[in-house]
């Protein structure tokens, strides 16, 4: 008697846990690979930094480099930045920008890709076309990085660089499709 209650209730429990199951798979959209979208989602986001160039020379005024300043920045972008698993790495076709990510770029084994600056959109399609579990570093300038941030966070972020700001970095990390994201900012 003592054996067949416990044969019925593991019974009812094995019958519990493949009704629970089933139930997920009737909710949870399915991906590819057979796991539900959202449990792949949470596993995997897509990590998007953002920086302004570092400190530039005030001459050429049309395509100025970094000042020795501005190059310990970047190297300090590099360092903070180097074992963070970035995957790609994007700058504007000015060389301060790609200077201000060409040591990251190096350590992490990634070549830098240039889209233009008055190419927002073309750099967001760029952006939202990465694979979830990618990291991306941006570096752009004081009018492009807070647009960037606007549009990859959905419109929750309206920020302004100043002209004297150089060490502002925006991390967006984004779930799902379209725009669900988070932002947090840091002085570097």
């Amino acid at each position: 008697m003592k054996h067949g209650w416990i044969n019925r209730r593991g019974a009812l429990a094995a019958v519990s846990l493949a009704l629970c199951a089933l139930l997920v798979a009737a909710v949870a959209p399915q991906s590819g690979e057979g796991e539900p979208d959202a449990l792949r989602k949470l596993s995997f986001p897509r990590t998007i930094v953002l920086v302004r160039h570092a400190e530039k020379a005030l001459e050429p005024k049309e395509d100025p480099s970094l000042t020795e300043e501005g190059a310990a920045r970047a190297k300090r972008l590099a360092d903070m930045l180097a074992k963070s698993g970035v995957t790609h790495v994007f700058a504007s076709e000015f060389q301060r920008t790609q200077q201000t990510v060409a040591l990251l770029s190096v350590a992490a084994g990634v070549n830098v890709q240039v889209v233009p600056a008055r190419a927002p959109d073309a750099l967001l399609s760029a952006l939202d076309s990465l694979p979830r579990g990618s990291v991306a570093v941006v570096a752009g300038h004081s009018n492009t990085v807070p647009l960037l941030v606007e549009k990859l966070t959905g419109g929750q972020s309206k920020l302004k660089i100043e002209d004297s700001e150089y060490d502002r970095l925006f991390v967006v990390t984004q779930w799902g499709s379209g725009r669900d994201a988070r932002l947090l900012e840091l002085r570097y």
